[in-house]
């Protein structure tokens, strides 16, 4: 069984030691804290290294205005605190022109009671966590697929600044030296959907992965497990870490995404998490491997199942997912953008069914090898990389223990390629279609929502479709450049 990541409060004590003890013997100034807001955005603050001690990893720092964070706190209301957990400790890997900065990921706390914050996505990963173990699944393993792209330069027209109000036209152009549309001659280094595993030269970015994984390996203690370059032109990579149980699997997707732009910025370059920011190229996915175990074993596994060696608690899983899956776009795909990813003819996923090593699948049961309980585990292949991680892992254990509660059973699996399927052949096989923007998935989860409720309070849904229907309008009421394309002669 693969290692975990599990401790009690002495643990816990015993880990805030060592942390503080590092702090001291290697002179570090600064201890930096971070936390994630409901949008998935990783925040932070500076404090002297002599301002935490064993007191902070316990009661916690009061050191967080909630009313200044989206989807937070009025401003009636906004003392809160951040309590450090040791055993997120980690060095700066640039900080030692400042004196050297020790890190911790944050849980949010209420100022007065202490609390643990209900829109706090790292506190609603560990009410998941709580409600996997109520049901007797004492541990969960993750294994996001992180996808990226990396640009020389974006230019927006006007400047950043002004887009949101501009009244004489936006554009942007997007600058990339491995892109075909950056070359004299109009041939790139890289082609359209030909950029799957190529090698150097041509994949000119591989360095900056390298230099990422080295500081989340060296830095930060993440096992690492490859990166390579991905199928789009213009600089798309991907990088995988190793597999980790549902918490710890969170934060790393946090420090890749922060480490991959301090890194691509050092080097003058732009990495992007924009799920669709090339037209006609593939986007960005954020594939969930996962997995759900019980007292040492496996409990997606059946060495007797002849179609994938799957149990029938992993079936039903499948089928909480399933069901579910038109109401978790709102929150594995949480942009407007994201629904430019979510097309025929470019490997995202766009209909709902499972299948044993089918990408064309949005639930798919990876096949590599036979007789591996330890590898067994599902894909799910819907989510991009701009959606808060905590709250997708959380949402989706969440759907899968739904489909085990009410022994939801999937259609049958779909071992064809869903796309050159006849609307009519996928309406017999029972294949159903993911929203088809950002304004029909919100509508979808205001719909279904009750799976949810085991760590989302109704609170944080309210404030998170909020944001995200302001989101939907901000574009809808802006003018398009191919209308103006399509329209400016009528």
């Amino acid at each position: 069984m693969p290692e975990g990541n599990g401790g009690g409060t002495a643990d816990r004590g015993a880990k805030a030691e060592l942390a503080l003890r590092a702090i001291k013997d290697q002179q570090l100034r600064w201890v930096e804290l971070f936390y994630t807001d409901l949008l998935g955005g990783f925040n932070h603050v500076h404090i002297p290294s002599s301002a935490l001690d064993m007191d902070g990893f316990t009661t916690g720092l009061p050191k967080l205005d909630g009313s200044s964070v989206k989807g937070f706190r009025e401003i009636f209301e906004s003392d809160m605190i951040l309590r450090p957990d040791p055993s997120t400790f980690g060095i700066m890997p640039w900080s030692s022109d400042l004196g050297g900065t020790a890190r911790f990921i944050c849980d949010i706390r209420l100022g007065g009671s202490n609390e643990p914050y209900a829109h706090d996505p790292r506190g609603i990963a560990h009410r998941t966590a709580a409600a996997l173990a109520s049901a007797g699944y004492d541990r969960s393993y993750w294994g996001p697929e992180v996808e990226f792209f990396i640009f020389d330069q974006v230019r927006l027209m006007p400047t950043a600044d002004a887009v949101r109000d501009a009244w004489g036209g936006a554009g942007y152009e997007i600058v990339s030296s491995e892109a075909p549309w950056n070359t004299q001659d109009g041939h790139g280094s890289i082609r359209f959907k030909e950029g799957y595993h190529r090698a150097g030269p041509t994949d000119i970015f591989e360095g900056i992965r390298s230099e990422v994984c080295n500081i989340l390996t060296d830095s930060f203690h993440i096992r690492m497990d490859a990166h390579h370059h991905e199928v789009a032109t213009a600089g798309q990579g991907e990088i995988n870490m190793r597999f980790d149980e549902l918490i710890p699997a969170a934060d790393h997707v946090q420090d890749i995404r922060f480490t991959l732009k301090a890194v691509a910025r050092r080097h003058g370059k732009i990495a992007s998490l924009m799920p669709k920011p090339v037209f006609g190229d593939n986007g960005i996915g954020l594939h969930m491997n996962q997995s759900i175990w019980s007292g040492g074993t496996n409990a997606f596994f059946d060495a007797n199942d002849a179609y994938a060696e799957v149990s029938q608690t992993c079936r039903y899983y499948v089928g909480g997912l399933l069901d579910h899956a038109r109401a978790l776009c709102a929150i594995t795909n949480p942009t407007t953008n994201s629904y430019r990813r979510l097309v025929p003819g470019y490997e995202a996923p766009v209909f709902i069914a499972w299948s044993r090593a089918n990408r064309s699948a949005n639930v798919r049961i990876p096949f590599y090898l036979k007789g591996r309980p330890e590898a067994k585990r599902i894909e799910y292949r819907t989510p991009d990389s701009a959606a808060n991680i905590y709250l997708t892992e959380a949402a989706l254990a969440l759907a899968g223990l739904d489909g085990i509660k009410r022994k939801i059973e999937p259609p049958p699996p779909v071992d064809a390629n869903i796309y050159k399927l006849t609307p009519a052949k996928r309406r017999e096989l029972g294949v159903r279609e993911l929203p088809g923007s950002l304004g029909e998935a919100l509508e979808c989860l205001a719909s279904d929502s009750g799976f949810l409720s085991a760590a989302f309070a109704p609170s944080v849904l309210e404030a998170y479709r909020d944001l995200k229907h302001d989101e939907q309008l901000q574009l809808n009421l802006r003018p398009h450049p191919w209308e103006f394309y399509q329209y400016l002669d009528v």
